[in-house]
């Protein structure tokens, strides 16, 4: 998820509200909170465990007092444009582009279309059969 991280004692609160939270199923010893994973740099926190996304959102932004969103952005190389409009963010931390594939205005330009694929699969260094161009 996205956190707005300002200092160490932002990192500390974050952990500190996660910690100890139940999971879905109560009766299962590994339920709940495993590892909470801060990136200041980023503003980004990674949950691992059985807890619902939702729940953890929520929790995080009543006990620090916060804005909490689900975390936006994909790789680039996952985008067949990264640099499309709906795409492209210059916020977003570097090797990252915004998830346009959700997205129902912006996943038609971020899209690559079958005759691309086509042509990018031709000329690519897994094909055995792809034309060498020097």
């Amino acid at each position: 998820m996205k956190v707005r991280i300002d200092c160490e004692g932002c990192e500390r609160k974050v952990k500190k509200a996660l910690e100890g939270m139940k999971g879905i199923e109560p009766r299962l010893v590994c339920s709940g909170v495993n590892t909470v994973e801060v990136v200041p740099k980023q503003n980004k926190v990674t949950v691992t465990g059985y807890v619902e996304p939702y729940k953890v959102m929520r929790r995080v932004a009543y006990k620090t007092g916060k804005k909490v969103e689900p975390w936006p952005y994909v790789p680039y190389d996952l985008v067949a444009h990264p640099y499309a409009p709906g795409a492209y963010d210059k916020k977003a931390p570097p090797g990252y582009v915004r998830n346009v594939v959700a997205d129902p205005n912006a996943a038609p330009l971020a899209r690559a279309s079958s005759l691309e694929q086509k042509y990018t699969s031709a000329f690519s260094d897994e094909n055995p059969n792809a034309c060498v161009v020097m």
